[in-house]
């Protein structure tokens, strides 16, 4: 596995992921999703950085624009919502790449406040998405499709 965060960059021709889901006021979830992934042949382009100043313009702009190219740059994204915030930049990547053609990953955290939205209007866009409910079964998802 190779682990790629903000601001570094990578250029290869390796499979990735992009692991979305909350940053601002959530735990560390990518922490157990990588963990999970370790010992795959897989890039996970990571948005989380270890040092972030929400302050600092230049940085907010950095990390957006890290996003967005490497949103675009992945064969996949695994969304995760967890239940500590509404996560609404996720929902706004969520309902970006619904409509694209790239592979879709979903979990949500059973107390996840969003929760029927996100089974809804993935059953109506993409009906062919399992959404599961634990870091786990996305762990697990991803791993099935490097293999």
């Amino acid at each position: 596995m190779i682990h790629v965060e903000p601001p570094e960059e990578y250029n290869g021709s390796k499979r990735s992921v992009f692991i979305a889901g909350g940053i601002t006021n959530c735990l560390d979830w990518q922490k157990e999703l990588i963990e999970g992934l370790k010992t795959e042949d897989i890039v996970i382009f990571n948005p989380r950085r270890k040092k972030f100043s929400i302050k600092d313009d230049g940085i907010k702009y950095e990390q957006i624009k890290w996003e967005h190219d490497y949103l675009r740059k992945s064969d996949a994204i695994s969304f995760w919502f967890p239940d500590s915030s509404d996560c609404p930049i996720t929902l706004y990547e969520l309902g970006t790449w619904s409509n694209q053609n790239k592979k879709i990953f979903i979990g949500v955290s059973p107390k996840y406040s969003r929760r029927y939205d996100v089974e809804t209007q993935t059953k109506l866009i993409k009906p062919e998405i399992e959404i599961v409910y634990s870091l786990s079964e996305l762990s697990q998802q991803i791993k099935n499709w490097i293999s």
